[in-house]
């Protein structure tokens, strides 16, 4: 079962969240076909989104994450409601490249970093809260690391990865973000990373050892306390009211020009691949003023 578990250290000094979500990224390649390095990509997003979104204390409150780096990958968009249940997509999910020199995916070339790594928090007010930064290297986890610290001033260190298998099936998906609060003894923050910098490869972890491993390698000589447990998963809130309702937002003579030609036209929702049908009267209805 995919889940976020959360747990303090340190005398409250460090909080960790870890994310195990295999099934979640697995749902997600399957909805866009994605080729190893473009479900890497998502999946990483995704997992970042989920532990953001899940983090958030008011009810119906939705986070979403958009990455932009220039590459070939095209756009990234993971949007999570406050349960960390996600969804997501990525302009051009059949992007492959060459593995690196470690024999990794090339995520950082295939995103970009000639862009922006932007985070939308939506509370329900007005408007939404919309964090940006530079991206550093298109890896998603620095990026992410580089966001929670100059965007909302908290030292934190992320990991974030996705094992995709021979079959390329995903083996295995997830990570953590560790975050030290203010006032926290340099002694903790130097062994808290080197902790980090000494654990073992985070998909081997997820794969072999699960998500209890994660913490026991990065708070290593911490006594450290579960706060709370939380299954998620992949979750699309699309619908045929919410298709006519953004229908609605396209001209009245451009639905009229549609509904003209005669044929049914199908709407697909870019996060699941859902397909809705209307025909042309159903079209005419969208355009015609109602009456009061």
């Amino acid at each position: 079962m995919d889940r976020i578990i959360r747990a303090t250290a340190g005398d409250g000094a460090i909080k960790m969240a870890v994310i195990n979500a295999r099934d979640t990224v697995e749902r997600a390649r399957q909805i866009h076909g994605c080729a190893p390095t473009a479900c890497a990509a998502l999946g990483r997003t995704l997992c970042a989104a989920s532990l953001m979104g899940q983090d958030m204390k008011e009810e119906n409150a939705a986070l979403t994450i958009r990455i932009n780096g220039g590459g070939p990958l095209g756009g990234i968009v993971a949007v999570s409601d406050c349960e960390g249940n996600v969804r997501g997509y990525v302009g051009n999910p059949t992007t492959e490249l060459p593995l690196r020199s470690d024999g990794k995916l090339n995520v950082g070339a295939a995103v970009g970093r000639d862009g922006m790594f932007t985070v939308s928090r939506d509370i329900g007010l007005k408007e939404p809260y919309i964090g940006s930064v530079e991206l550093v290297s298109g890896e998603i986890a620095e990026d992410l690391t580089a966001y929670l610290l100059e965007s909302e001033q908290v030292p934190s260190a992320c990991a974030l990865g996705v094992l995709v298998d021979t079959d390329c099936t995903v083996k295995a998906a997830g990570g953590f973000i560790v975050q030290l609060m203010p006032g926290a003894e340099e002694e903790i923050i130097s062994r808290l990373e080197d902790n980090i910098f000494m654990m073992d490869q985070l998909t081997t972890i997820l794969s072999e050892d699960g998500a209890e491993e994660l913490f026991r390698q990065v708070l290593k000589g911490f006594d450290y306390h579960t706060v709370g447990e939380h299954p998620i998963g992949y979750r699309c809130y699309c619908s045929r009211e919410r298709v006519l309702d953004a229908l609605r937002c396209v001209s009245a003579e451009e639905i009229e020009e549609i509904a003209a030609e005669g044929k049914d036209v199908s709407v697909s929702c870019q996060f699941c691949d859902k397909i809705y049908d209307f025909t042309p009267d159903e079209l005419r209805e969208i355009s015609t003023p109602e009456k009061t």
